[in-house]
């Protein structure tokens, strides 16, 4: 069947009301005009966005091929001034997150689960199949229709696994969201594949059951350090005893750190668990029925951000005690900046290969002045508040001894006492782990020490 044509040219549409928001794109109900028809326009700023125009265009192309029930597809897009309009059904329930923040805090119940996952690997299966790795399964991308239907939406971070119509074995890039982000992305050690997107799928599972993802309630470099260095997380056997033994075992599947023994798409869809799954319709009736419209509930959103912002002005005191009302709510008050994180996870790599040559006693001044510039460029790239996390995390990672004055002294951070008061101008007062240099001011097992301001 041929396809319905969408005209190009922002002329023959009418924007109605904003119905979503990202760092540099906004999407609107709108009305195609020639048609007569309610769409969903995605409006990418090209100066604020992170990607070329080249990229851009590449990811909306890929969603205008997509010919699957389960995955997003765009009608049409086209270049307006400075932005990227990219024409597509317009969702009306919205995505999942959406509906979780709006009605479901605590999760939706194991059928209305099963349903909406078993939909979202169909899309994944058709993506895999094709050569894509989606790389940002959540909640916020999973999408509903007025009718039930279940859509993978967002390709704002997809890779193509298939150039020149050759397969590529793996992707290097970082990118995804930090709670949903699979360790092998995260490490940027052999590169990733399509496992990763069933890393995510299982987190996702997770934020479904609950209403918030696993560690959302912390800062992006702890979701970082907890990921690579916990046990993956799941649905505890005594505090989850609403879900079955088959949901647990599906999502253990999913979450296991070596990406060779998670299952692909294909296989997951053959997990007995799924056997509950059921209509479009009974997601229709279940979770739709009496919400808010997308856009009621899109304002609604953004006043609990300004909420979020306000709290900048409260007493810290104050500040925790909401930012934990809002986690208990299945609300993250973070709001996760891949580009910071990609510098801070690259600092915790020169951490530990520095800590491996410490092991082997092989570390030297040449490896430290290496290291030290390394660090440098790194830290340049790091706003102020991912530097004080990169000065804790050396202090409770690495022990206190001769070596670590000479690393720190290289990264430009001394104790207190030894420093000298002009050269720097931050301070910060971290745990010292217990441990002791023989240098500096400690008191009750704290260090006072200083980082210059790169800036």
């Amino acid at each position: 069947m041929e396809r319905k044509k969408y005209s190009i040219g922002n002329e023959h549409y009418e924007i109605y009301e904003e119905v979503g928001q990202g760092v540099s794109a906004s999407v609107y109900r709108a009305i195609c005009i020639p048609n007569n028809e309610i769409v969903a326009i995605k409006i990418i700023d090209f100066e604020r966005h992170n990607s070329d125009l080249a990229s851009i265009s590449r990811e909306a192309q890929t969603m205008i091929l997509v010919d699957n029930p389960n995955v997003l597809r765009a009608y049409c897009s086209f270049v307006s001034d400075h932005n990227l309009w990219v024409v597509m059904p317009f969702m009306e329930g919205g995505s999942c997150l959406h509906i979780l923040k709006a009605a479901y805090p605590d999760g939706f119940k194991e059928s209305v689960i099963a349903t909406i996952l078993r939909e979202i690997l169909k899309g994944l299966e058709y993506l895999h199949q094709h050569g894509h790795i989606h790389r940002d399964v959540k909640a916020g991308n999973i999408l509903v229709d007025a009718r039930g239907a279940i859509k993978l939406g967002d390709f704002g971070v997809s890779a193509c696994l298939f150039d020149s119509g050759d397969r590529q074995r793996t992707r290097n890039t970082f990118v995804g969201t930090p709670c949903w982000m699979a360790p092998e992305v995260m490490e940027q050690l052999n590169g990733y594949d399509f496992k990763a997107d069933i890393w995510s799928f299982g987190i996702t599972a997770l934020e479904l059951a609950h209403g918030h993802a696993p560690f959302s309630k912390y800062p992006p470099m702890k979701v970082l350090l907890m990921t690579l260095q916990n046990a993956p997380p799941g649905l505890d056997y005594e505090r989850d005893k609403k879900f079955s033994k088959s949901f647990k075992n599906m999502i253990a599947q999913c979450l296991v750190k070596e990406p060779s023994k998670r299952p692909s798409a294909r296989k997951l869809l053959k997990h007995p668990f799924f056997k509950q799954a059921r209509s479009n319709d009974y997601i229709c009736r279940t979770i739709l029925e009496g919400l808010p419209t997308l856009g009621d509930r899109m304002k609604e959103l953004k006043k609990k951000d300004e909420d979020m912002l306000a709290q900048k002005k409260m007493p810290d005191g104050e500040k925790e005690e909401i930012s934990q009302n809002e986690y208990k709510r299945g609300i993250s008050g973070w709001n996760f900046n891949v580009e910071d994180i990609k510098a801070e996870a690259s600092l915790h790599q020169v951490v530990r290969n520095l800590m491996k040559k410490q092991e082997s006693m092989s570390c030297n001044k040449k490896d430290l002045e290496l290291s030290h510039e390394r660090t440098k460029q790194l830290l340049q790239e790091m706003n102020e508040q991912w530097r004080y996390s990169f000065i804790t995390l050396c202090f409770k990672i690495l022990k206190h001894g001769s070596w670590t004055d000479k690393f720190f002294r290289y990264l430009l951070i001394a104790p207190n006492d030894s420093i000298n008061q002009n050269d720097y101008s931050k301070s910060l007062l971290v745990d010292g782990g217990g441990g002791s240099s023989g240098r500096g001011r400690r008191n009750n097992g704290k260090f006072r020490v200083r980082l210059k301001n790169y800036k």
